[in-house]
C-alpha cells in the first residue's frame, strides 16, 4: 500500500458483535479487503459508538491502549491487544478545526473495540496512527453533522475517518437463540439507505421524525450518530457504495465507503 496524495474515502463501518473482530466471515473479510484496496492513510481519526462524552474529546496517547469494553465474551477476545500508536498531533489538529467547540484531549484514554474491533482486520500490523473522537449523544443530529463538518480538511491531509456504529441497534429485542431479521429493522435499513442514496443528511440528522421503527431501531443514539458524521464528509460527486448490508436479528451490520472508486 502506498500512502495517499489525494483526498482520502471516508468509512462508516457497522461493527456488529465485538466477536467479528476475531472471527472470519464475511463482515470481517470485506474490513480486511479495506485494507488492501484503500490508498493507505498516514494516520485515522476513528469515531466509535463507544465513547459517549460530554462535548468533543479526543484521545491524545502516544500508545494507546486496548480497552475491552464488554462483558460475557470468550477469553479469547478479552486476550486481544491491538497496540497501534497514536498522534497526539493529530489530536491537537483537530481541537483547533474544531475550535468553539471546545474539544479536549485525554492522555490517558485507549482505543475501545468499536475502533480496533473494525481497525485490527484492516490494519493487523498496527502501522497506521490512531485517534478516536468521542461522541456527546446528547446533543442532537443537526449538531453533530455541523461538527464533523469542520473535519473535512482532514481528508486532504491523509487522515482517513473511520466512523463505527450500527444503523439499525437494540440489543433489547435481540433473540440470541434465533436472530432472523426483524421486520422493523429491514424497514428502517431500507429507509436509511434511500435517504443515503438520495442525499437526505436532513432527514437522516432528524432520525426521531422518522416514525416507529426509527424508535425501535435506535432506542439510544450512540451508534446511529457515527454514521452521521461518515456522511457531513462527502463531497460533491463522492461515490457511495454499500457493502456488509446484513440484517441480523435487531442490529445491522450495513456499511459504507464514500469517495473511492
Amino acid at each position: 500500500m502506498t500512502q495517499s496524495t489525494t483526498a482520502l474515502p471516508v468509512l462508516f463501518l457497522g461493527h456488529g458483535s465485538p466477536m467479528n473482530a476475531i472471527e472470519d466471515n464475511a463482515w470481517s473479510r470485506a474490513w480486511r479487503a479495506l485494507g488492501t484496496r484503500l490508498p493507505r492513510p498516514r494516520a485515522i481519526l476513528c469515531v466509535s459508538a463507544h465513547w459517549e462524552t460530554s462535548g468533543p474529546w479526543l484521545t491524545g496517547a502516544e500508545a494507546p491502549s486496548t480497552i475491552h469494553d464488554f462483558g460475557g465474551f470468550p477469553q479469547a477476545l478479552f486476550d486481544v491487544r491491538w497496540p497501534a500508536p497514536g498522534d497526539p498531533a493529530l489530536a491537537r489538529r483537530v481541537v483547533d478545526l474544531l475550535g468553539d467547540a471546545g474539544a479536549r484531549i485525554d492522555p490517558d484514554r485507549g482505543l475501545d473495540h468499536g475502533a480496533w474491533g473494525v481497525l485490527r482486520p484492516m490494519y493487523p500490523e498496527t502501522d497506521v496512527p490512531v485517534v478516536q473522537l468521542g461522541i456527546d449523544s446528547r446533543r442532537p443530529g443537526a449538531w453533530h453533522v455541523a461538527l464533523a463538518r469542520r473535519l473535512a480538511p482532514l481528508r486532504d491531509e491523509g487522515v482517513m475517518v473511520v466512523a463505527s456504529g450500527d444503523i439499525v441497534h437494540n440489543l433489547r429485542l435481540f433473540d440470541w437463540r434465533d436472530p432472523v431479521p426483524l421486520p422493523w429493522a429491514l424497514r428502517f435499513r431500507d429507509r436509511v439507505n434511500a435517504l443515503v442514496r438520495d442525499g437526505d443528511l436532513a432527514a437522516l440528522a432528524d432520525w426521531p421524525s422518522l416514525g416507529e421503527d426509527a424508535r425501535l431501531s435506535i432506542p439510544t443514539p450512540e451508534h446511529y450518530l457515527p454514521l452521521l458524521y461518515a456522511l457531513a464528509l462527502a463531497r460533491n460527486g463522492d461515490a457511495i457504495e454499500f457493502f456488509n448490508d446484513d440484517v441480523i436479528g435487531s442490529l445491522s451490520m450495513t456499511s459504507l465507503l464514500i469517495g473511492h472508486a
